[in-house]
């Protein structure tokens, strides 16, 4: 149903048309990536590849069964065994188990392919779809939180390689 695939160069085109197309239903939950984010994008993803290059984050791209992107998700700022994962499945495909089964993906190869032991992840009290996919998830709250002025929760997950 999805594949993951480790963010490259070659889906600039796919990515930038991704965030285009659901900037809008992104924003009623989660916040405005702004301007700016578009504009520079070319050297925000040279960026992101080159913390990817050095270990510091690994970012990946959610593609469905026809081959199109659908998503991203992220593990980002990997430090002592653990990263915090974030995610955004586009409006076409939200409601279908994507974000789910994406997230399944990515804490097992964050404990195969990774090393990591756990991940943290945080949302807003008004997203209450990334709530679910989290619980189901088997991801924990740990404590409130704010994101960008908006009250949220923070989760924890403990992760086994198999």
């Amino acid at each position: 149903m999805v594949r993951l695939e480790r963010l490259r160069a070659e889906h600039a085109d796919a990515l930038l048309e991704f965030e285009h197309v659901n900037r809008e239903y992104f924003a009623r939950t989660v916040p405005d990536r702004g301007d700016a984010y578009f504009a520079e994008f070319a050297s925000r993803l040279r960026a992101l590849l080159a913390e990817q290059d050095a270990g510091v984050c690994h970012f990946h791209v959610v593609v469905d069964g026809e081959g199109d992107l659908v998503g991203r998700i992220n593990l980002m700022d990997v430090e002592d065994g653990s990263a915090e994962l974030g995610y955004r499945i586009g409006e076409r495909a939200s409601g279908r188990g994507m974000a789910t089964a994406a997230v399944a993906q990515v804490c097992r190869l964050a404990a195969e392919a990774y090393g990591l032991s756990a991940l943290t992840a945080k949302t807003t009290l008004d997203n209450p779809a990334s709530m679910a996919v989290l619980t189901r998830s088997g991801f924990t709250v740990v404590a409130d939180t704010v994101i960008d002025g908006r009250p949220g929760v923070r989760y924890r997950r403990r992760l086994v390689a198999v």
